[in-house]
């Protein structure tokens, strides 16, 4: 599947949460977290861009509504990529070099 919606609050929409793989659960937790202090949010899980790319404007439209430009894209890895889902008002939350994480042998 090119995209799944994996949690969504009951508050209107301000914010989507874009990740995929292990990260899909930050994005859930940092949605609960949102969802505690009224916000409305939605977490996509996003794992196949290409897959995603293929469908109709419609479908892409009702995961990532246009109106909602509050967008955060969480991925330990490299961030390229994502810039395109989040939009210039989003955030990308990635890592850009090698080796922050620990030091080096």
């Amino acid at each position: 599947r090119s995209s799944d919606l994996v949690f969504e609050t009951e508050q209107q929409l301000e914010y989507l949460l874009l990740a995929s793989g292990s990260e899909v659960n930050l994005a859930v937790e940092a949605a609960k977290e949102l969802e505690q202090q009224g916000k409305g949010v939605r977490v996509i899980s996003m794992p196949n861009w290409y897959a995603f790319e293929q469908q109709s404007s419609e479908y892409k439209e009702s995961i990532l509504p246009s109106d909602v430009t509050k967008r955060i894209a969480i991925e330990m890895a490299s961030p390229l990529g994502w810039h395109k889902y989040v939009g210039i008002e989003g955030k990308v939350i990635g890592i850009n070099s090698f080796g922050a994480s620990a030091p080096g042998d």
